[in-house]
């Protein structure tokens, strides 16, 4: 293996050309990456020396960063999260300014795994980890145009002690993710996702909801998302199931669990009521599809009235598995999110029905190249 053929070393250039206006890395480590790869290569490990990127400063600690070197993966680096003097987790600061999104550089790339998402969706590394308490590996993935994942919450070892966040992975693609996947859930209490070998019959029964009764979402939001859910019917991927999404809004459940306060009564009812509707909803085997957030990427100034995370955080509190795919985009050039959402611990099956669904929808798109800013 020589530098030029080194996949470490081609990821390693790209941070070191892009990285400058992106904002994706707050620190990038070649000579150890390097070293890593050549023993990776030589121990013939799983992974081979692929690279990826861990989430914030203290990811190389995490259980799947853990889990990914040992199987022979090699951080390359650590991503941006949001810095301090703001209130709002949609945004990352990077070692060279704030994180921005590689589509539109005057829009967020959504947080709180923003970097992570961007160094993906710009191709600087093959995979990133991620997690996600409320969205934050789905709301980037979605607004980056690339695939995200959270695993069941509590399969896996998180440092949260609400139980509301969990591990996830972003890559280009979901047949992209399946390898690094794979190696991460192999040692935390359910199968390896060897989704290319799982068995599913087409059509998947889906049920879609736009809104889970309660988002007020962008229209053409929901339109790229409804558009892509019928394309998906028409390719006889999916088949919809009449059956109620109707939720309860999270928001003051999600709240009260964050701060501490599981018992409240109000946040207990509503956590009862959604669990017993969800577990209504995924008999048979259905999946869940929803837009991954209501609104487009907001500016840098701050997210505004609207929750990007009103679709995403029932299932923090659920615990569901849940995955953003790229859907498509909205006329201002920013990517819209599809949201699939499959029963607890049954992550491989959603990946293999993800790979199933991109596979009847247009290619991942790479962003043009993004200017100092």
């Amino acid at each position: 293996m020589t530098p030029a053929t080194s996949a470490v070393a081609r990821a390693l250039e790209r941070i070191e050309r892009l990285d400058p206006a992106l904002h994706a890395f707050i620190e990038v480590w070649p000579d150890e990456a390097l070293a890593r790869e050549r023993e990776a290569v030589a121990r013939r490990l799983p992974l081979g020396g692929l690279p990826f990127a861990v989430k914030g400063p203290s990811g190389i600690r995490s259980y799947a960063a853990r889990r990914l070197i040992a199987a022979g993966g090699v951080p390359v680096g650590a991503t941006s999260v949001p810095g301090p003097g703001t209130a709002w987790q949609t945004w990352g600061q990077g070692a060279h300014g704030r994180t921005v999104n590689p589509w539109r550089a005057d829009r967020t790339p959504g947080g709180s795994s923003a970097g992570s998402a961007v160094a993906v969706a710009a191709g600087m590394v093959e995979a990133a980890t991620g997690s996600d308490g409320a969205g934050s590996v789905r709301i980037p993935a979605a607004w980056c145009g690339v695939f995200g994942l959270k695993t069941t919450n509590g399969l896996l070892p998180s440092p949260d002690r609400t139980g509301l966040a969990s591990a996830g992975v972003f890559a280009r693609s979901a047949a992209a993710a399946e390898p690094y996947l794979r190696r991460v859930l192999g040692g935390g209490g359910t199968p390896e996702a060897a989704s290319d070998r799982l068995p599913l019959p087409l059509p998947l029964p889906v049920v879609y909801s736009e809104d889970l009764g309660f988002a007020a979402v962008d229209p053409e939001v929901a339109a790229v998302v409804r558009a892509a859910v019928d394309r998906l019917v028409a390719a006889g991927t999916v088949r919809p199931v009449d059956r109620d999404a109707g939720l309860l809004d999270p928001a003051g459940a999600w709240a009260a669990v964050r701060g501490g306060a599981p018992d409240d009564p109000a946040a207990v009812r509503v956590r009862r009521t959604n669990d017993e509707r969800l577990e209504t909803l995924f008999s048979g085997g259905a999946l869940l599809l929803t837009p991954a957030t209501p609104n487009r990427p907001h500016g840098h100034e701050g997210p505004g009235a609207r929750y990007s995370t009103a679709l995403t955080w029932a299932f923090n509190l659920s615990g569901h598995p849940a995955a953003s795919l790229p859907a498509g985009f909205t006329g201002d050039g920013c990517p819209v999110g599809l949201q699939m959402v499959a029963p607890r611990r049954a992550d491989p099956v959603l990946l293999a029905a993800a790979r199933a669904v991109e596979d009847a929808l247009p290619p991942a798109r790479t962003p043009p190249p993004v200017g100092r800013d």
